[in-house]
């Protein structure tokens, strides 16, 4: 996409691309460049479809592993059960359920990249597991005997802050040192100023190319809603948004047709809370004031432009206080400035 966009293409793989033009998202870029030049492990943090696995692939496929595979896997998604087998792999007859071998996880990304989505959200137990083999580099599948050597980058990303985990107590020390070699946290849409027009023309030329239809002209009217709105879905949301609306659209000009995205969802979550039988007044309290604190502290971090002290003299608030608020809820001030 020119100067606007990162791309790697490779056989294997489709071409890999991050487009943007504002002075966060090309700091992000050079940044995702130098360590595709190392080879060493990378934490990924930001907040929920900032596209942290984009980011991975980037690092990878532009990277001297760029040949070999990549491998994704959501921690979320493997239960404690499983885990050392999904990992490790295992044999024949290793367990009740062990019809056939498996190599496992670290196996198949041997000489490539594994990419651990929502690191955050691994048991102790699993913390362990990944921990021994980081240290040892070595596998040993259930029910063998002999060890294996696996080279392997990995590379990790997380919506929550892992140091605060750590400082909760939460997440193993030692196995924070070992993913936190390089870091990048990846800005939110709402602090790249402009690009989210790059990113909705984008998206439309994909749905256009795909669908075998014109390339719709954004009209002024989700121009000013892309332009006003502040995404707290982040680049997720957008691309939900432009594929309804492309879907729905029957002119060359796309249009605003659907509810707005902020407004359908607090009248779900409201909905939620008033009708069903099971939720009780406590949580369903919570659930809203953690929404209404959202949104005020986002409203508020804009004003300032991240300026936590000045934003806690709007709020009527000590700075201590709006602190901890702001950590509550994984918002960093710093990505409000300048």
């Amino acid at each position: 996409m020119g100067d606007g966009g990162l791309q790697s293409e490779d056989r294997d793989c489709a071409a890999v691309e991050m487009v943007g033009d504002s002075p966060a998202f090309h700091e992000m870029q050079q940044l995702l460049l130098r360590m595709a030049r190392c080879d060493a492990s990378v934490l990924i943090e930001g907040e929920t479809g900032t596209g942290k696995e984009l980011a991975a692939r980037v690092i990878h496929y532009r990277g001297a592993r760029h040949a070999r595979p990549f491998v994704p896997i959501n921690c979320g998604a493997i239960p404690d059960s499983l885990l050392e087998g999904e990992l490790f792999g295992y044999r024949r007859g290793a367990f009740t359920d062990a019809k056939q071998s498996s190599p496992g996880i670290l196996v198949l990304a041997d000489s490539g990249t594994l990419f651990l989505d929502e690191i955050d959200s691994l048991s102790p137990k699993a913390q362990v597991a990944l921990l021994r083999f980081l240290q040892e580099r070595k596998v040993r599948a259930l029910g063998a005997t002999a060890e294996k050597a696996v080279d392997v980058r990995i590379i990790c990303a997380s919506n929550r802050k892992l140091a605060d985990l750590v400082a909760e107590g939460a997440f193993r020390r030692d196995l924070f040192y070992r993913l936190n070699v390089l870091f990048v946290h990846l800005p939110p849409l709402r602090a790249r100023a402009g690009d989210v027009f790059l990113i909705a023309e984008s998206l439309l030329r994909d749905l256009s190319q795909r669908h075998g239809r014109p390339v719709p002209q954004l009209s002024p009217s989700i121009k000013a809603f892309l332009r006003s709105y502040d995404w707290p879905g982040n680049i997720r949301e957008l691309e939900n948004l432009i594929e309804r609306e492309f879907l729905l659209s029957d002119s060359h000009a796309l249009q605003l047709t659907a509810p707005q995205p902020t407004a359908a969802v607090e009248d779900s979550s409201e909905r939620r809370a008033e009708t069903r039988t099971d939720l009780n007044y406590r949580i369903a309290k919570e659930r809203l004031v953690a929404a209404f604190d959202r949104r005020f502290l986002h409203k508020l971090m804009e004003q300032s432009r991240g300026n936590v002290s000045e934003a806690a003299r709007t709020a009527g608030k000590e700075r201590r206080d709006l602190g901890r608020l702001l950590r509550k809820y994984a918002i960093r001030p710093e990505t409000f400035r300048g």
